[in-house]
């Protein structure tokens, strides 16, 4: 019972959309009441008729007026199951999409290692199937539960008026109900979560598939996926099943209570009536609320059901939502620096790093990094895999979180700046260049308002070298892409990057080895219109082929977290060191 009670505080979340939404649900409850009192009525009219007819003294009038009270009793019934439909099904739909909305915002808020930990295909369950289940306990599962109260309650007491003795038989299966409500409830729960974390797991196989869907043929493991997503299918469906054994379980034993009670009034008010001391009507109606009476004693099933897997559902939800960014602004944005197009301080460099160390999960990825980077340079870095590159140039915009002092832009530390005004100095072209099911313009123009950008567009096809590239797809610019670019090479994807990150003309432009896939002649066009482009910006260019730094005023070489080298080009080929030697090598390659 403690367990059922905390799972049951998990809807103390939802308040908020509750106090929203009260007076929709409390004229949907006042016509759920409403629809209960009509349906009281009923048996009442029945009553009347039977023992009128059995009277054997009966008028046709008579008999007409209460068929027409039952036909109006029928009417309200009818009109207000619709309207109490409308105003709690309306509101548990409205709840429904806000709290995926507001899921959805709060993950966009959490910072990238939270992306790390968590799997997307659990996320989308989440998002999904246990929204969903919450929608259905705000819904259905309060209506069954307060619908099956008041009218136990209210059958109760007319039943005890109508006739104590019969009633008795009645209150006999209540013990026995509650003892299972309470047990069947606490199983339902622990079945429901595993189940939807089967569900998940299964979402989680079917988005890494298709995400993968290159390498998945390109390996020929289709069958190996098959074989892992049957196996994860076949999970879910036994945690299901699981769930619907103890339901399945449940409500024949209610229903089989039920028919017992019944039969048990039908002995004892069929003696009363024998014995003259309950009218033919009076029977008939009593069978009647026996009858009515087995809804609430399976809406309590049905309740206990539904709302325990809503408290599970909303307790996974709420376990994202309780999630905390772990790079948050540390200043309001009113005090943060505002952005210029022009860095106005000459003496001052664009970007100083000192004393830089960070790692991840108590691994050193940078060690005693210190650096200055003057405005309107190129800066170019080189290291061998793992020296911690990506993770430096992830640090500037606060992608990662560096610790105080140790990092400045514009002369100011990146923890005293407005995440938003930060980020906004930086554009970025990532290792990772993800693309965006939509069309080519749109992933281009993706980082800048909406608006007129013909005379952009030109240039910036220029910039990435695409106009050959545009003119082998059907639609052109406005060809739609598959989705994370599927459709697209390596080295077209890494251009339409290059064209996003460099299309909003950022004080400072990232390329995070995004000139690998592409050919000599085209980087060497790439990179002449770029230095045009880019006079007195910052560029930053990382990576493993020395002719991207052909425009570089700056080398820096990092080996193992550190900056083991850093200089002009001819400094650094003159000491003899890593990059000198790549130099080297990479001629002879030629």
């Amino acid at each position: 019972m403690h367990k059922q009670k905390k799972s049951l505080v998990q809807f103390q979340s939802l308040s908020s959309y509750f106090s929203k939404y009260k007076f929709s649900y409390i004229a949907g409850f006042v016509c759920l009441f409403i629809v209960d009192a009509a349906q009281l009525f009923i048996p009442q009219f029945t009553k009347r008729a039977v023992d009128l007819i059995a009277s054997g003294e009966f008028a046709k009038p008579a008999v007409i007026k209460l068929s027409l009270c039952m036909v109006a009793a029928m009417l309200v019934i009818s009109t207000g199951r619709f309207l109490w439909r409308l105003f709690i099904h309306g509101s548990s739909r409205r709840i429904e999409s806000e709290l995926r909305q507001k899921l959805f915002d709060h993950l966009l808020s959490l910072s990238w290692d939270f992306y790390q930990k968590n799997k997307i295909g659990d996320l989308i369950a989440r998002s999904t199937n246990d929204i969903a289940a919450v929608r259905m306990a705000i819904g259905w599962g309060f209506v069954a539960g307060i619908d099956g109260s008041v009218m136990a309650l209210a059958l109760l007491v007319i039943m005890f008026v109508q006739s104590a003795h019969v009633a008795l038989f009645a209150v006999l299966p209540l013990p026995f109900i509650t003892i299972l409500i309470i047990i069947f409830g606490n199983i339902v729960g622990k079945r429901f979560k595993r189940a939807q974390e089967a569900y998940s797991t299964l979402s989680d196989t079917v988005q890494e598939t298709f995400a993968g869907i290159r390498v998945v043929k390109s390996f020929v493991k289709e069958s190996w996926f098959i074989k892992r997503f049957a196996e994860n299918n076949d999970d879910y469906r036994q945690a299901s099943i699981s769930v619907v054994k103890v339901h399945g379980l449940f409500m024949p034993m209610i229903t089989f209570l039920s028919g017992f009670t019944s039969l048990l009034v039908l002995l004892a008010g069929g003696r009363l009536v024998v014995l003259g001391e309950l009218s033919p009507g009076e029977l008939v109606a009593l069978f009647t609320y026996v009858q009515m009476l087995v809804w609430p004693m399976l809406g309590a099933g049905f309740t206990v059901n539904i709302v325990q897997r809503g408290a599970v559902s909303l307790a996974r939800i709420n376990e994202v939502l309780d999630s905390k960014p772990s790079i948050q602004n540390e200043c309001s944005q009113s005090s943060a620096l505002p952005r210029a197009n022009v860095f106005t301080d000459q003496n001052e460099p664009i970007i100083k790093i000192q004393n830089l160390n960070f790692s991840y999960d108590e691994k050193n990825i940078l060690n005693d990094v210190t650096l200055e980077i003057a405005n309107g340079t190129w800066l170019g870095i080189l290291g061998r895999t793992g020296s911690g590159k990506s993770t430096l140039i992830k640090i500037l915009p606060r992608l990662l979180d560096p610790p105080r002092g140790t990092v400045f832009v514009k002369g100011k530390d990146v923890k005293d700046w407005d995440l938003v005004s930060l980020r906004k100095i930086f554009g970025v072209s990532p290792q990772d260049s993800f693309m965006f099911s939509d069309s080519i313009k749109n992933n281009i123009f993706y980082g800048v308002k909406k608006g007129d950008h013909q005379d952009q567009l030109t240039k910036i096809i220029d910039l990435a070298s695409l106009q050959k590239d545009l003119e082998l797809f059907s639609c052109g610019i406005d060809t739609v892409i598959g989705e994370r670019g599927l459709t697209l090479s390596g080295g077209q994807k890494q251009r339409l990057a290059i064209a996003r990150a460099a299309v909003s003309d950022p004080e400072i432009l990232i390329l995070d080895d995004s000139l690998s896939a592409v050919d000599a002649e085209t980087e060497q066009h790439i990179l002449k219109i770029l230095a045009s482009e880019r006079t007195g910006k910052t560029t930053i260019i990382i990576s493993h082929r020395v002719s991207a730094f052909s425009n570089a005023d700056k080398i820096a070489v990092l080996n193992e977290g550190k900056v083991v080298e850093y200089g002009q080009p001819d400094e650094l080929c003159s000491i003899g060191g890593f990059y000198a030697k790549t130099v080297h090598l990479q001629q002879l390659s030629l």
